[in-house]
């Protein structure tokens, strides 16, 4: 679970509505996008051209193959801000996209991004089509079953926002209420009482909650900005809750963040079990994940994009 610090700090970037969701002047709705300006058709983010077709291969580990390819097909959700995001102009931006760019510049070859849909990429089986997922896919012991994570890199708050007036002023209060959710989300899970994170069952959802998923976080959020949702909450990442709530503010809508984050969600970049050998690219990430905490990098990234919080802490 969070810190007493991090829950303070994340209900802060959340009720402040969130002035500084990026670095960048892009549009502040979820989505996916390339930190370095990579076209969304697959070029590299280091420049050159994208390879194109299969990111599967032959080498006897997926690290020897990304070497010899000199790409890192990542999938990226390009509607999910601030974590990643498609631009008018065709590139990604965000926090993920960041952290993609720098891991496939350690290890010296070009990033290229693959528009995915996240529940492709937790459901896993994704026949050799890209390498890794870099897209905010939290640790839990049934994702388990299907992918492999590395250490975690960052951590993210669910936060609870109520849609509709009166707004309700505790968590108990969504007792019986509609909630919008991403379909294959740990927010879906939690809801329906099956969340388990590392080992831990977190507490309770309110009582008779009734989940309404949706293809993706952002179908929530389009509702909410444009004032018709047809639901009385919302749950999602604190930092994806902030991006939406600056929107509708902005539309002269209004929302509001209730109680304290209902759990904290460690996420790690994945890759497929069912895909080809990457024991060694799994430890590569790793260390390249260890390293860029240690160097500040990941913390710089942070920063950067979650409204200056640094989520690479637990």
């Amino acid at each position: 679970m969070k810190s007493a610090g991090l829950s303070s700090g994340v209900l802060t970037m959340v009720l402040g509505l969130a002035a500084a969701c990026g670095g960048s002047s892009t549009t502040a709705t979820p989505g996916t996008g390339a930190a370095s300006g990579a076209p969304a058709t697959g070029t590299g983010a280091e420049g050159g051209g994208g390879g194109g077709g299969s990111a599967a291969g032959t080498a006897a580990d997926l690290l020897s193959d990304v070497k010899a390819r000199g790409e890192l097909h990542v999938s990226t959700d390009p509607n999910y801000a601030p974590q990643s995001f498609l631009k008018p102009d065709g590139t990604y931006e965000g926090f993920d996209i960041d952290v993609a760019t720098e891991i496939a510049k350690r290890l010296g070859v070009k990033v290229v991004f693959e528009p995915v849909g996240f529940e492709a990429v937790a459901m896993g089986g994704w026949g050799g089509k890209w390498d890794v997922g870099v897209s905010s896919v939290t640790v839990t012991d049934e994702r388990k079953k299907l992918l492999d994570f590395t250490v975690p890199y960052y951590f993210t708050p669910a936060q609870l926002v109520a849609t509709k007036e009166p707004f309700p002023t505790s968590i108990d209060g969504f007792a019986g209420k509609r909630i919008c959710v991403g379909a294959a989300t740990t927010y879906l899970d939690w809801l329906n009482g099956k969340l388990v994170l590392a080992g831990v069952a977190p507490p309770p959802p309110p009582k008779g909650v009734v989940a309404i998923a949706r293809d993706t976080d952002q179908s929530c959020a389009d509702a909410v900005k444009s004032g018709k949702a047809d639901f009385d909450g919302w749950l999602s990442a604190a930092p994806t809750v902030a991006s939406a709530a600056a929107d509708a503010a902005k539309a002269g809508v209004k929302i509001a963040a209730v109680g304290a984050p209902v759990f904290a969600e460690p996420l790690g970049i994945v890759l497929d079990r069912a895909g080809p050998p990457h024991a060694l690219l799994q430890a590569e990430l790793d260390r390249l994940v260890q390293a860029m905490k240690a160097d500040g990098t990941l913390s710089a990234f942070s920063t950067k994009w979650f409204a200056g919080l640094d989520l690479t802490k637990p």
